[in-house]
């Protein structure tokens, strides 16, 4: 958080880069020929994103956060003076109406494939659309979870927004933030095994090999049970999670449902009692934001590190 502030006090603003300039968006290249003065962001986390390269005056609004979580204090005081111009996914009007140019969503954040908005049916519109490059397995192959996902969509909204230097900084920033407090740890003597549970009783909602706890988990030290799942967010069912024996479960936590809840339902319930990791009481809880692609990614493996080496 140090740094995202940092990044927004600097006083010389690095020169605009010249345009045209294109990204790289899933399976799309995207050219801007000019900076988005109009952009709309979906979902807690891409907002932070875009309030990290202090991009709140080109954007008239976000969507997609009030309807599943509640605003902290940090994003709150950033979007004060945009609307919220949709609880939950917004239609095509919705972006149609507000005059948006740009749309930062996802595949599952904010976007649904075959759905009414997707960058095609947005293009005749005028409205581009920059992807979350973590979503980009629901339409594409692609190599599995890395902070280099997150570090890629920081680096590609500079560019498209015409603040590369601040881009850079960020992410030169946060990588050596991290390599320098890795490198002050203990070592594991072997990865814990982690089950990341983020929803669900009947049927568990948990991170596969593509989500971003995935990568979360291995800078913190640990192996994700569900490394070999080939999905990012999806169901699996609890037997799998009994037969591989997690020794730590990670909580996101969210919506009408209480990380205090989730704990107490595996906790209480018998068929999970042979589990290491709810015998020992390990679990550790990270925020939506934080289990997630965004700037809060860092203090997560920092979280995930310090219970991965707790008695």
């Amino acid at each position: 958080m140090r740094l995202i502030l940092a990044a927004l006090l600097l006083t010389a603003a690095a020169p605009a880069l010249a345009y045209p300039v294109t990204v790289q968006s899933c399976n799309r290249s995207v050219t801007f020929d000019a900076p988005p003065a109009a952009a709309i962001s979906n979902d807690v986390n891409l907002t932070e994103m875009m309030l990290a390269l202090g991009l709140t005056d080109r954007m008239i609004g976000y969507t997609g956060i009030s309807g599943w979580k509640t605003l902290d204090e940090t994003l709150r005081a950033g979007v004060e003076e945009l609307p919220e111009l949709s609880a939950r996914y917004p239609s095509r009007e919705v972006l149609i109406g507000a005059g948006a140019d740009f749309y930062f969503a996802g595949w599952n954040y904010g976007m649904r494939v075959g759905g009414e908005v997707t960058p095609e049916t947005l293009a005749p519109y005028g409205i581009a659309v920059y992807e979350l490059t973590e979503s980009c397995i629901h339409i594409m192959q692609k190599d599995k979870a890395s902070m280099e996902d997150m570090y890629a969509d920081i680096l590609n909204l500079g560019t498209i927004f015409g603040v590369s230097d601040r881009a850079q900084a960020l992410v030169e920033g946060w990588r050596a933030e991290l390599a320098e407090y890795l490198a002050g740890l203990t070592p594991l003597a072997t990865p814990p095994r982690v089950f990341v549970y983020d929803s669900g009783e009947d049927a568990p909602f948990t991170a596969g090999r593509y989500a971003m706890p995935t990568a979360l988990i291995e800078a913190a030290g640990g192996t994700n049970i569900m490394d070999d799942f080939e999905k990012s967010w999806a169901e699996i069912g609890w037997e799998t999670v009994i037969a591989r024996d997690p020794e730590v479960i990670v909580i996101v936590n969210y919506g009408d449902v209480t990380a205090e809840q989730k704990i107490a339902f595996m906790r209480n319930n018998p068929a999970f009692a042979d589990i290491d990791a709810v015998q020992k009481n390990r679990f550790v809880v990270l925020q939506y934001v934080e289990a997630t692609p965004g700037p809060r990614n860092i203090a997560a493996v920092r979280t995930l590190a310090e219970a991965f080496r707790a008695q």
